[in-house]
């Protein structure tokens, strides 16, 4: 099992760049990683009304630990609707938001989760994947990465929007995201790459949040972290 040092590095050594302001909106201060935990507390239902679409990946402003997660049903990889509140109720989850199965290091993300996956269940854990891509999208990286895990499609955004992680594409982007979407997307957003951890009541209990998509967090990390919250809500319900 990775070690506790682990856990602490993932706590409380990684760089918080990120300002949160006491109108909880993040201000732009150069590369920015969110790395947090919580105990049990309260819980808010997410972004609400019209979402203001950063035009930067640096400018989002997220759910913070001890939140809730949003209310959503998304598309599974055969298209089929997935409640993923209740799915999280059933067992401590954790939730990847990637971008797309397009993304070279997304699919590095999704193996290096796959090698991770049976120590994960072990804990108890079910991990869930959700991307911008469509259905169809979503089997292709299941099948290439061969994927033991759950893939969502959240091509609308919305999730992401709920979260507080979609920001305005780069240019670059806006000519494939249409048809990696299904046309969903009109507003061309894409999610930073994000970690959730959540507990059976869909309370936030870890997130890694990285305005640069090319660092994504590490699987022993993910591990050692996971490990150390188990054993935390395994103390706090007195099991």
């Amino acid at each position: 099992m990775p070690s506790a040092n682990l856990f602490r590095l993932a706590c409380f050594v990684v760089i918080f760049l990120f300002t949160v302001t006491s109108s909880n909106t993040l201000q732009a201060q150069g590369e920015r990683v969110i790395t947090t935990t919580v105990d049990d507390g309260g819980a808010a239902n997410g972004h609400t009304g019209i979402y203001p679409i950063p035009q930067q990946p640096q400018d989002i402003s997220p759910l913070l630990y001890g939140e809730k997660l949003p209310i959503a049903t998304l598309a599974d990889a055969a298209g089929k609707p997935f409640d993923l509140n209740k799915a999280i109720a059933e067992k401590p989850s954790i939730l990847v938001m990637y971008r797309g199965g397009w993304c070279p290091y997304c699919s590095i993300q999704l193996s290096g989760l796959q090698q991770a996956l049976p120590a994960l269940e072990e804990m108890g854990y079910q991990l869930i994947a959700v991307s911008t891509d469509e259905p169809s999208g979503l089997a292709q990286s299941a099948a290439k990465e061969k994927l033991g895990y759950t893939l969502l499609s959240d091509a609308d955004l919305a999730l992401s929007k709920q979260l507080g992680i979609a920001f305005k594409a780069p240019k670059a982007y806006w000519n494939m995201l249409p048809k990696t979407t299904g046309g969903k997307n009109p507003d061309l957003l894409l999610p930073v790459p994000s970690v959730f951890i959540f507990d059976k009541k869909g309370i936030i209990q870890f997130e890694y949040i990285n305005p640069d998509f090319k660092q994504r967090l590490d699987p022993d990390l993910l591990l050692a972290v996971a490990g150390s919250i188990k054993k935390r809500m395994a103390v706090s319900t007195g099991r």
